[in-house]
């Protein structure tokens, strides 16, 4: 079986080869979506014309981009969206699109696919009432299922996603119920992130602690999800190195697990103005190389500094719990995009799974309050503080946004906290067979559970014979009678 699209080979990851572009092909859009990063609705003055949205698809295939994601706004608000669906599938590059779905028609789904379009994505957000809540408009729930019943009618993989609020956590279940019913092949889910309208509606956004609630759940989610043919793939800033990444990162594969953002490593995020980012949902400033009316494409991805933010980050440039994580030279605090716009820099993300297990082993969470709100403007951002405080809800301390307060608070509290991963042993870790988080190979003792790694090594291997030999038997029970001689 071929490898998908995406997929990162390690000459891909070592030559910084941009093989996931994501397109903004305009700012308009017909919802009105109260956490909406780029806060669409109106075009940009400046939108790229048709013939420079067919110049940058053929310097797309150029730099060895293999899969090309339309957005908005909604991309279909452009008239000639199936023009550049052509350009991009006639360059050898795979094309897909993601949409919110309100007037997603039977004939604008046919066009595309006519066009060569090879996925859809459609955005639900919660089960009826919610999702129109949060979208705006009211029948956008029901349009979006629309959309994706008629994707699967045309033969194309249709999905959907998910931005999980602090509200739709005890909808996800159900939700996964009709995203299977209505034929999604994949659902793609993703914390939703304090930056645009979201950042006008905090009471939105989860809270660092509330990941020991969604994890389990997820984790639930995929396995049942994996059962029924449906696919549950969560974004970059779910995660990262608790006791389920080797699911997130890896379909289950546990040689795969977080390495850090890869924005301007592996994937880039193009303005319908023509601005390009190392991913599409970081703030336009600072992280904006330049737009393609200027430069080509190869000078700002290769020239510009904002596009190399993570090919030179070190583990320097982290702080506060992640600048002293045992994982802080392989994950570098996750999610570029997530930190800045809480902090205003990057560099200390509390949206981590570990981190929110290791703090609850010492009796401790994280909050985050709004102290500053957004200009509003497209990709704008407020500005966050991070409180420490009891798991019973009494306060500690608030973290400033320099130094470690955090780890020094959590050395009063007696806990051994693990060294730092080297940097040069931080591409080969293992799984601990007895808490599941990944450790250095040459570690005797975990870390995190104190277990000796050697010993539960071998009683997982013996399980796993066992197993093995149960389902043998099983298999040789259910096996029909005479057909061993046939």
């Amino acid at each position: 079986m071929a490898d998908p699209t995406r997929y990162l080979s390690s000459e891909d990851r070592a030559a910084f080869v941009p093989v996931h572009a994501v397109w903004e092909l305009t700012l308009a859009c017909d919802l009105k979506c109260q956490h909406c990063g780029s806060r669409a609705g109106k075009r940009r003055s400046e939108e790229l014309t048709t013939d420079e949205c067919l110049d940058l698809v053929r310097q797309l295939a150029r730099m060895g981009t293999r899969e090309v994601t339309l957005i908005g706004g909604e991309a279909y608000l452009r008239r000639d969206w199936l023009r550049i669906i052509r350009e991009i599938r006639d360059q050898g590059m795979d094309c897909t699109v993601q949409s919110g779905g309100l007037h997603l028609t039977e004939e604008r789904i046919k066009a595309a696919v006519d066009s060569g379009l090879q996925a859809l994505g459609v955005s639900i957000d919660g089960l009826q009432e919610l999702h129109d809540k949060l979208r705006g408009v009211k029948g956008s729930f029901d349009a979006a299922f629309k959309a994706v019943r008629t994707v699967k009618k045309y033969g194309i993989t249709a999905s959907v996603n998910t931005q999980i609020t602090s509200l739709v956590i005890p909808q996800l279940r159900e939700l996964m119920n009709l995203f299977i019913e209505a034929g999604a092949k994949n659902w793609q889910v993703q914390l939703t992130v304090a930056m645009g309208r979201a950042a006008d509606h905090p009471e939105l956004l989860l809270q660092p602690y509330e990941l020991l609630q969604l994890m389990p759940l997820l984790a639930e989610l995929y396995e049942e999800g994996a059962d029924r043919g449906l696919l549950l793939q969560p974004g970059n800033n779910i995660g990262y190195f608790g006791p389920y990444e080797s699911l997130w990162r890896g379909s289950g594969d546990e040689r795969v697990y977080w390495t850090s953002c890869n924005a301007g490593e592996n994937t880039l995020g193009i303005e319908a103005d023509g601005t390009i980012k190392g991913c599409p949902s970081l703030p336009t400033t600072p992280y904006a190389g330049g737009k393609i009316r200027d430069l080509s494409l190869k000078n700002i991805w290769w020239k510009t500094d904002e596009l190399a933010i993570n090919r030179i980050r070190t583990n320097q440039d982290l702080w506060g719990f992640c600048g002293s994580c045992y994982y802080a030279n392989v994950c570098k605090a996750g999610c570029t995009w997530t930190t800045h716009v809480l902090f205003g820099r990057a560099g200390n993300n509390p949206f981590c799974h570990h981190r929110a297990l290791e703090l609850s082993k010492q009796g401790l969470r994280e909050r985050i309050a709004q102290v500053e709100r957004a200009p509003g403007i497209p990709f704008d951002h407020g500005r966050f503080e991070l409180i420490l405080e009891s798991s019973d809800d009494s306060s500690v301390g608030t973290i400033p946004l320099s130094g470690n307060s955090l780890v020094q608070i959590s050395r009063t509290r007696k806990r051994k906290i693990p060294e730092q991963i080297p940097a040069e042993k931080s591409e080969s870790l293992i799984l601990c067979r007895g808490c599941r988080q990944y450790v250095l190979p040459d570690a005797q003792t975990c870390p995190f559970c104190d277990g000796d790694i050697r010993t539960l090594a071998k009683l997982h291997a013996a399980r796993l014979r066992e197993a093995r030999k149960a389902y043998s038997r099983l298999a040789k029970l259910l096996q029909p009678s005479g057909s061993a001689n046939m």
